[in-house]
C-alpha cells in the first residue's frame, strides 16, 4: 500500500471510531469539521434541528460539490484492516466517502482549484431531512452547477435510481373471542389488502426496470383465540413512477377497513448525468439525490459494494477507496472544464 492510500485508512478509521447512526450525528459532523478546516476550507454548520447539523465546506464559489451523508444505521461497531480492506460502520456507507472526497478535495485546492465545494447531510438513511434542508437553505454564495453524491457504487456511475415511497398501513376491527362470529379481524383485513398489493404491478421504467415492493414489518392482534382490533404493515416501494400515480394506486388496493399513512418525503425516480465514455449502472437503493435539485446536475459514484452496506462485515476496499479519491479530482476538473465551456 502506498503511504496516500494508508493516510486514507487512517483518517476512515478514525471516522468509523465515531458512532453516527442517524439521530446522534454530532460528533462525527464536529470531527468532519475539523479535518475540513485542517485543509483550508471555510465551514459552515447547518442546523436541522437541535443538535443536528449539516456541514457545508468551501475554498471559492463552488461550481462543483462533492456530497455524502453523516449518518450510519445501527448499530455501531468499530473498526478492522488488513492488507486490502477497513471494516467497520460506516466503511463504505458513507464514511469512505467522506474520505475520498476530502483527499480529492484537498489535492485540487493544492493545485489552485477553489470553485469546488463539500456538503455533508444528517438524516440519509431515514428521511433524508438534512438533504432537504440543503436544498431548502441554498444561498449565495453556494449555486453549483453540479453535484457529486457519495454512495457505494463499485466505483461506477450510475445512470438511474429508482424512487422510493414507503407508508404504514393500519387496520382497524372489533375485538373478541374467536369462536363467534364477530369482527372484522383487524389481521385479516389486512392480509386481505396485503395480497391485493403484493399481486399488483407497480410500473415498469425504461432502462430502470419494474418497481419492487417490501413488507418488512407486520403486527397486529393479541393472541390465536382473540379476533384481532388492530394490525399494521410497512410498505416500501422501490418506485419507478410519480409519487401520485403510487399513491392513488395503492388507496385503491385497500380493504375497507385499512388506512394509508405516507410517510415523508416519497420521490420518483432520478436520473443522474454520466461522464462521456463511462460505463454506467442502474441501482434500486436510495440516495439524498432527489432531494437536493437545487444544487445541479447530480451524478452518484462511490467506492464499495452496496451489498456489504448494512451489514455485519462492512467494508472498503483501501485500494479502491484510493482510486475513487484520484478519479473526483479528474472528475471534477472535468465538469469544470464542461461549466468553463457553456458559460463562454
Amino acid at each position: 500500500m502506498s503511504t496516500h492510500t494508508d493516510a486514507l485508512t487512517q483518517e476512515l478509521v478514525e471516522f468509523i471510531e465515531i458512532p453516527s447512526v442517524t439521530g446522534a450525528e454530532e460528533d462525527y459532523g464536529n470531527a468532519l469539521a475539523r479535518s475540513l478546516e485542517r485543509r483550508g476550507l471555510a465551514v459552515e454548520r447547518q442546523e436541522v434541528e437541535p443538535g443536528r447539523f449539516n456541514i457545508l465546506a468551501r475554498a471559492g464559489k463552488p461550481e462543483v460539490v462533492f456530497c455524502t451523508h453523516i449518518d450510519t444505521v445501527p448499530p455501531f461497531f468499530g473498526s478492522r484492516v488488513d492488507s486490502d480492506f477497513v471494516y467497520g460502520r460506516g466503511s463504505c456507507d458513507a464514511k469512505g466517502q467522506a474520505v475520498g472526497m476530502l483527499n480529492a478535495v484537498e489535492k485540487l485546492l493544492g493545485e489552485g482549484e477553489d470553485r469546488v465545494g463539500m456538503l455533508f447531510t444528517v438524516g440519509e438513511e431515514v428521511l433524508g431531512d438534512g438533504a432537504i434542508a440543503a436544498n431548502s437553505q441554498l444561498a449565495d454564495p453556494w449555486a453549483p452547477s453540479f453535484i457529486v453524491v457519495g454512495e457505494p457504487t463499485g466505483s461506477k456511475f450510475v445512470k438511474a435510481h429508482k424512487g422510493c415511497f414507503h407508508a404504514q398501513l393500519t387496520a382497524h376491527g372489533v375485538a373478541g373471542h374467536s369462536s363467534q362470529d364477530i369482527g372484522p379481524s383487524a389481521v385479516h383485513e389486512l392480509v386481505k389488502t396485503l395480497e391485493q398489493i403484493l399481486a399488483a404491478h407497480w410500473g415498469n421504467a425504461e432502462g430502470i426496470g419494474p418497481g419492487t415492493v417490501n413488507l418488512g414489518r407486520i403486527e397486529g392482534g393479541v393472541a390465536s383465540n382473540v379476533v384481532a382490533d388492530f394490525a399494521k404493515a410497512s410498505f416500501l416501494l422501490r418506485a419507478v413512477e410519480d409519487p401520485a400515480v403510487v399513491q392513488e394506486r395503492l388507496l385503491g388496493l385497500l380493504g375497507e377497513h385499512v388506512e394509508l399513512r405516507v410517510e415523508a418525503g416519497p420521490y420518483g425516480p432520478v436520473r443522474f448525468h454520466v461522464p462521456e465514455g463511462e460505463d454506467s449502472v442502474v441501482v434500486a437503493f436510495g440516495t439524498d439525490a432527489p432531494h437536493l435539485s437545487k444544487w445541479g446536475k447530480p451524478l452518484l459514484f462511490g467506492p464499495g459494494a452496496i451489498i456489504d452496506a448494512h451489514t455485519d462485515h462492512e467494508k472498503v476496499s483501501r485500494r479502491e477507496m484510493a482510486q475513487a479519491s484520484e478519479r473526483l479530482v479528474t472528475l471534477a476538473q472535468e465538469l469544470l472544464a464542461r461549466t468553463d465551456a457553456e458559460s463562454n
